[in-house]
């Protein structure tokens, strides 16, 4: 295949992979109702601790998590053919990266409201390069447990995986991961109001 075929199913996969909507899905399975009538009407697994359940909340993490991760994955060893040289602006790893972040914010199936894609960059970012995904990790488990906001946490991880990739000369995912933090920090604009005000809620709060 070609590289613009290739980048269309990269697109394709990565999107059908971040869509999957793990944190509606397991809320129902766990009698919980529609997480989207709740807190603020996301359906990332913040939202779905807001229901009290951390068990559900846990999982709809990792899964969410996991999708991003799968996502690479398929499009590296599926569509990544021999000739193709390391670091393509277009490869399919970082466009499968970048939609299914889309993915997971604007999934088709739900009218295209979703989650703010932070869990979902993380498994990407692993997928893309463990040590990314590491610093990822550090930074966000870091200021959340010093903040208690979970927002914070998201906004900060996302520009840290961009810099670290930079910084460790994965230029090939530079632009993908800046393209999604860019997208994470304005679905995070009502979030970025309330900590300017202090209004910001913590995690295990109901608002």
């Amino acid at each position: 295949m070609d590289v613009t075929t290739d980048t269309l199913l990269a697109a394709l996969l990565g999107y059908l992979c971040g869509s999957i909507p793990f944190g509606l899905i397991l809320a129902r399975l766990a009698g919980l109702g529609d997480v989207r009538k709740i807190g603020s009407g996301n359906i990332g697994a913040t939202n779905v601790l807001r229901t009290g359940n951390k068990a559900v909340a846990a999982a709809t993490l990792l899964l969410d998590l996991a999708k991003g991760f799968v996502a690479v994955l398929l499009a590296v060893h599926l569509l990544t053919g021999p000739s193709e040289m390391p670091g393509a602006a277009l490869a399919p790893a970082p466009v499968a990266a970048v939609f299914a972040v889309l993915g997971h914010c604007f999934p088709v199936w739900l009218g295209f409201k979703g989650g703010k894609g932070v869990a979902t960059n993380a498994g990407v970012s692993f997928g893309l390069a463990w040590p990314i995904g590491l610093a990822y990790a550090l930074v966000w488990l870091g200021v959340l447990g010093l903040s208690r906001i979970s927002s914070l946490a998201g906004m900060s991880a996302v520009v840290a995986a961009a810099i670290v990739a930079a910084v460790l000369g994965h230029t090939a995912y530079v632009p993908a991961l800046v393209l999604i933090a860019l997208i994470v920090i304005w679905l995070h604009r009502e979030n970025l109001k309330r900590l300017a005000n202090g209004t910001e809620p913590k995690v295990g709060s109901k608002g």
